[in-house]
C-alpha cells in the first residue's frame, strides 16, 4: 500500500468535512480500518481449517462450514469499508472537478475571467448536494451490513458448538468454531462502532440541513427589510 497516496487522500476528505465528518473519518481509520488490520484478519485466518466436526465422513466438514458461514466476517467488512469510503473521496472529486473549471476559465477568458467559485471546497450549490447525499449512503451502507450481520449471524454473536446434519453427514454432528470468544469480541466491537459512525453521520445530515434552513431564513430575513 502506498500509504504517501492514501495520507493524501485522508487529508483531503478531512479538509472538506465538518467537525463531525472529521471524528467520522477519526473513527473509521482508527477503530475500523486498523483494528481489521492489524488484528481482524489474524483473529479469522483460521476460522475453516480449525472448523472441527466430530466425523471422518469427507466433505461433511466442508458442508457444514459453508452453511454455517456463507460469507466469512472478513470479507463483509471489507466490503463494507470500501463502499462506507468511497463517497468521500467522490466529495474530493466534485472539489478537483471545480478546480479544474475554474482553471480552464482563467486559462480562457484571460482578464475577462470572472470566478465562478471563489472558494471551490464550500460545500454550496451540487457540492452541497453531493455531500449530504455521501453521508446518507454512508449511513445507509453501515445499516444494511448490520442486518446482513444479523441475518447470517443471529445476535451477532458465534456459539462455540454448532450441530449440523446436512448431507453427506451420516448423522447430527458436532461441529467446533475455532476461538468463539474471541471472534465475538472482534464483532461486537465492529458493530458499537458501526453504530456510532451511522450516528455520526446523521448528526452530521442534521446539521447541514439546519445550517441551510438558518442561512435561508436569514436570507429572506435581509430582503424582507429591504
Amino acid at each position: 500500500m502506498n500509504w504517501g497516496v492514501f495520507e493524501g487522500l485522508l487529508s483531503g476528505v478531512n479538509k472538506y468535512s465538518t467537525a463531525f465528518g472529521r471524528i467520522w473519518l477519526s473513527l473509521v481509520f482508527i477503530f475500523r480500518l486498523l483494528v481489521y488490520l492489524v488484528a481482524a484478519e489474524r483473529v479469522w485466518s483460521d476460522d475453516h481449517k480449525d472448523f472441527d466436526c466430530n466425523t471422518r465422513q469427507p466433505g461433511c466438514t466442508n458442508v457444514c462450514f459453508d452453511h454455517f458461514f456463507p460469507v466469512s466476517h472478513i470479507r463483509l467488512w471489507a466490503l463494507q469499508l470500501i463502499l462506507v469510503t468511497c463517497p468521500s473521496l467522490l466529495v474530493i472529486m466534485h472539489v478537483a472537478y471545480r478546480e479544474a473549471k475554474e482553471q480552464r476559465l482563467r486559462e480562457t477568458k484571460g482578464d475577462d475571467y470572472r470566478c465562478i467559485y471563489p472558494n471551490p471546497g464550500k460545500k454550496r450549490g451540487g457540492l452541497w448536494w453531493t455531500y449530504l447525499l455521501s453521508l446518507i449512503f454512508k449511513a445507509s451502507v453501515d445499516v444494511v451490513f448490520l442486518y446482513i450481520f444479523y441475518r447470517f449471524y443471529r445476535n451477532y454473536t458465534l456459539p462455540r458448538v454448532v450441530k449440523c446434519e446436512l448431507p453427506p453427514c451420516p448423522n447430527v454432528v458436532d461441529c467446533f468454531i475455532s476461538r468463539p470468544t474471541e471472534k465475538n469480541i472482534f464483532t461486537l466491537f465492529m458493530v458499537v462502532t458501526t453504530c456510532v459512525c451511522v450516528v455520526l453521520n446523521l448528526v452530521e445530515a442534521t446539521y447541514l440541513i439546519g445550517k441551510r434552513c438558518c442561512e435561508c431564513l436569514q436570507a429572506r430575513g435581509g430582503d424582507s427589510r429591504r
